[in-house]
């Protein structure tokens, strides 16, 4: 029983033997964030994402979940500072041109 336990605490497996599912490691969308939007934040991204697929053959389960979700939320960040940094640009030059016929 004891070695049952120490198992479950090594690789996280619950008491069913219930391996989770390898969580997504949302590499394509770190990539794409870093090449088409904001290159610091998909940087960051991509390095986590690159720990997802280590941890989980390592049997850290939780850690990888934490990691997979972390990229994504990198990813996202970068896909909305790029966001609202056209956002501004365009209205900057609106104004300016707007300013400019006046």
């Amino acid at each position: 029983m004891e070695e049952l336990n120490v198992q479950n605490n090594n690789n996280q497996i619950n008491n069913q033997g219930y391996v989770p599912a390898k969580p997504n490691n949302y590499l394509a969308l770190s990539i794409i964030t870093t090449v088409m939007c904001c290159m610091p934040l998909g940087v960051v991204s991509i390095i986590q994402s690159t720990k997802v697929d280590g941890l989980y053959n390592e049997g850290k389960y939780q850690e990888a979940e934490a990691k997979s979700k972390s990229a994504k939320n990198w990813a996202i960040a970068g896909i909305v500072v790029m966001g609202i940094f056209w956002i501004l640009y365009i209205l900057l030059f609106v104004l300016l041109g707007v300013a400019g016929n006046l």
